[in-house]
């Protein structure tokens, strides 16, 4: 397996860095990254249930990058250690002035192997487009969804109280959008997808719901609820 990608320009390396800060805003902990046939995948868990009884809905987001070499792999990372190495990257290369043409090189960090959402993968086929929304709507909805949280959890209060809460806000589904939770919206805009003139398209694929703009993908894994046709 490549021990390294590498990213087709300095462009592309600061892109890829601002996307993974949005992550760690939201959710400090793994990043999965699939390579092949000259693609990075970039997948960020924005929220997935904590346990057995845990009815927060799993919802991912989704970047996908040019690599300067066609290499291999499927590994997940410490977010926070994959920001450390990218920065470097982009500040070594912007002080030697590289040119946009230069593929720049990553090293992959250490592996980690306890990330349960990361053993769910979304099809790479097989979509069909269902429907479409708006950023406008989307964006309301993660901001009234904050908004909700913050309110009905005070400062101090308990891990479980708040992860329920969560569940109870961000697995709502929203109205005329069929299977698609308010986490979906709360993902979408804290990674940046939303635009103002951007429009957001729907896609279904077995039990996989998408959001996706020119900005990148909201994944959207069904619960028991929207099971029911």
């Amino acid at each position: 397996m490549s021990q390294s990608f590498s990213l087709v320009d300095t462009l592309a390396v600061a892109d890829l860095q601002t996307y993974l800060s949005r992550a760690a805003r939201v959710e400090e902990g793994s990043v999965r990254l699939i390579a092949g046939s000259g693609v990075l995948a970039v997948y960020t868990a924005i929220l997935y249930p904590r346990g057995l009884l845990d009815e927060t809905p799993t919802v991912l987001g989704l970047r996908t990058f040019a690599t300067g070499a066609d290499v291999t792999f499927d590994v997940v990372v410490p977010i926070r250690s994959l920001l450390d190495r990218v920065a470097r990257v982009r500040e070594s290369a912007e002080a030697a002035e590289e040119s946009d043409g230069a593929p720049l090189e990553i090293r992959l960090p250490l592996e980690v192997s306890t990330v349960t959402w990361a053993g769910i993968s979304p099809p790479r086929g097989g979509w069909r487009a269902v429907g479409e929304t708006t950023s406008e709507l989307l964006r309301s909805l993660a901001q009234a969804g904050v908004a909700e949280v913050a309110e009905a959890v005070p400062t101090g209060t308990g891990e479980q109280l708040v992860q329920r809460v969560r569940a109870e806000v961000w697995g709502r589904p929203i109205e005329g959008l069929e299977y698609v939770p308010t986490g979906a919206a709360f993902a979408a805009d804290s990674l940046g997808f939303l635009g103002d003139d951007t429009p957001v398209t729907i896609h279904e694929t077995g039990t996989w719901t998408r959001l996706t703009t020119r900005r990148g993908h909201t994944l959207v894994r069904r619960t028991s609820w929207s099971l029911r046709r």
